[in-house]
């Protein structure tokens, strides 16, 4: 069964005895994920997750859609042990029934433990995964790091004071949007009026994320706005019916808006994007969405959102 052997292997290229646990349950910043580390496992800085200070051995947490559970779930009682791969085993966990993977595997030239787990958080499943180098074992063992994995605890929401803190930027106006969540910890938030993720195709929504790619040439500026409204997903029948350059908080800027069908909702939705542009090629991309007849008395609540983006 590769569902979860893949998934390992795709999230460490991303980021590269007795049991002694740390103090307690401890949350991955920003995540909904959290366990109670292994002595010498401390919060990661560059990725979801736990590592010792020599980076050697990570465990990485993720949180996937709520069928992922259920396809590990009818995978462990359908497929015999050994046929398309380690065969999940169910493991009881601080938030329940969970299914739990060890194999051994190469990491370049070196031989390392690997191990994967999912569990059900009802709107989510909970995904963990280690990954420990053969130098390590005596320490990291598959007892110890089952036992850690027993201790996976799932939570509803991360506050909303610790998602923000964790952005490159300050946002000091959320134009009361029912939902606020990060979408890569870190980096891109969402803000919704919808509470559940079915919903928010329906209403006003914003994401906000940083870009690494924008030209410096301010006279490329305004094809980079067009080109890059056109990869916004979810829509069809799309054109932009405005596109030009402003002043953003007192930085270089574009706005663009565009007419299209949300292809969830087959509803007309009018969208806006501002680009705002800082040193080198980065900038900060603002999309903004709502059904039509709402865009009114949804655009001026966008426009605050972005006036109120400060610097860290």
């Amino acid at each position: 069964m590769r569902y979860l052997t893949q998934a390992v292997a795709a999230l460490f290229l991303l980021a590269g005895g007795v049991t002694a646990f740390a103090d307690g349950l401890i949350y991955a910043p920003g995540s909904r994920i959290g366990l109670v580390p292994l002595i010498g496992l401390s919060a990661a800085k560059t990725f979801p997750g736990f590592e010792t200070a020599d980076h050697q051995v990570k465990v990485i947490v993720a949180e996937l859609p709520p069928a992922a559970f259920r396809d590990v779930e009818a995978a462990a009682k359908s497929e015999p042990a050994g046929v398309q791969g380690p065969k999940p085993q169910s493991l009881e966990t601080a938030s329940g029934k969970a299914y739990f993977i060890v194999e051994t595997a190469k990491n370049g030239n070196d031989s390392v433990r690997r191990y994967s787990m999912v569990v059900s958080g009802d709107t989510f499943s909970g995904y963990v995964a280690a990954q420990v180098p053969e130098n390590a074992e005596k320490i990291y063992s598959d007892q110890a790091m089952q036992k850690m994995f027993a201790t996976v605890a799932l939570r509803k929401e991360v506050p909303i004071e610790e998602q923000l803190s964790l952005l490159p930027f300050k946002l000091t106006e959320l134009s009361s949007f029912k939902t606020v969540r990060t979408l890569a910890p870190g980096a891109a938030i969402l803000l919704a009026d919808a509470t559940t993720d079915n919903d928010i195709d329906s209403k006003a929504f914003m994401i906000i994320a940083p870009t690494g790619s924008a030209p410096e040439r301010p006279d490329d500026r305004g094809r980079f706005a067009r080109d890059i409204a056109t990869t916004i997903p979810n829509l069809r029948d799309a054109h932009i019916t405005m596109s030009e350059p402003m002043r953003i908080n007192g930085s270089p800027g574009f706005e663009t808006r565009i007419d299209a069908t949300n292809a969830q909702t087959n509803a007309p939705v009018t969208v806006v994007q501002w680009l705002v542009f800082g040193s080198a090629n980065t900038a900060m991309r603002l999309i903004g969405s709502t059904p039509r007849d709402e865009w009114s008395t949804a655009f001026p609540r966008f426009r605050a959102v972005r006036d109120g983006i400060q610097p860290r």
